[in-house]
C-alpha cells in the first residue's frame, strides 16, 4: 500500500501563489506516475497535473503556463506550484498515484492510491 498526505492548501487573493505538497510512504517503488486532481464544489473531479518517473510532465489546458508540477529525487514528494491563480481554480486538491508509466491527467480511473485532499480558495 501506498499512502498520500497532502499540505499547503489556504486561501489567496486572485493573482496569487500557492505551493501544494504530497508526502507519500508506505510501498514506495510501486509508484511510476503521481499526479494533481481537483473537485470544485458540485462539479466532478479533474485532472490537474501529471508527471512519470522520468520526469515527464502533462497539463489540463486550463493550467497551462500558470501551474508547475514537480518531484524530489527520491520521488516520495510531489509538488504543485500554484501561480495567477484565479477564483476557478477554488477547488480541493488531490495527490494521486498508480503503478505503470501510463500517466494520465484526462481521467481517474488509472489511479488507485489516494490523498485525503487539501482546500485551495481563491478570493477575488
Amino acid at each position: 500500500q501506498v499512502q498520500l498526505v497532502e499540505s499547503g492548501g489556504g486561501t489567496v487573493q486572485a493573482g496569487g501563489s500557492l505551493r501544494l505538497s504530497c508526502a507519500a510512504s508506505g510501498e514506495t517503488y510501486r509508484v511510476l506516475c503521481m499526479a494533481w486532481f481537483r473537485q470544485a464544489p458540485g462539479q466532478s473531479r479533474e485532472g490537474v497535473a501529471s508527471i512519470d518517473n522520468k520526469g515527464t510532465t502533462a497539463y489540463a489546458d486550463s493550467v497551462r503556463g500558470r501551474f508547475v508540477i514537480s518531484q524530489d529525487n527520491t520521488k516520495e514528494n510531489l509538488y504543485l506550484q500554484m501561480n495567477g491563480l484565479k477564483p476557478e481554480d477554488t477547488a480541493v486538491y488531490y495527490c494521486a498515484a498508480k503503478a505503470g508509466i501510463y500517466c494520465p491527467t484526462h481521467t481517474e480511473s488509472p489511479y488507485i492510491y489516494w490523498g485525503q485532499g487539501a482546500q485551495v480558495t481563491v478570493s477575488s
